[in-house]
């Protein structure tokens, strides 16, 4: 775990989503416990997600809560199963 201080100008990794149901994208940042937001152009949902992280690592400081290292290696794949 590191410091916010430390954590200035890091590089979180973020799950971009489209959900055709509701027509918006949604985000997802795993390694600060699956924080997520949407917005309805990827690009809203980017900046949705930037604040969110912000705001994260400000009650981090506030509250003491140690922020956690670099994220670990991810891989998106396909995996087919057999419906029943």
């Amino acid at each position: 775990m590191v410091t916010a201080n430390k954590a200035a100008g890091r590089r979180f990794k973020v799950l971009l989503e489209w959900e055709a149901d509701e027509q918006v994208w949604i985000t997802y940042v795993p390694t600060l416990g699956q924080l997520s937001t949407y917005g309805d152009t990827r690009d809203e949902a980017l900046e949705q997600t930037r604040e969110a992280i912000l705001g994260y690592l400000e009650a981090a400081v506030k509250e003491g809560i140690p922020i956690p290292r670099a994220d670990t290696e991810t891989e998106i794949v396909d995996l087919e199963v057999a419906a029943p």
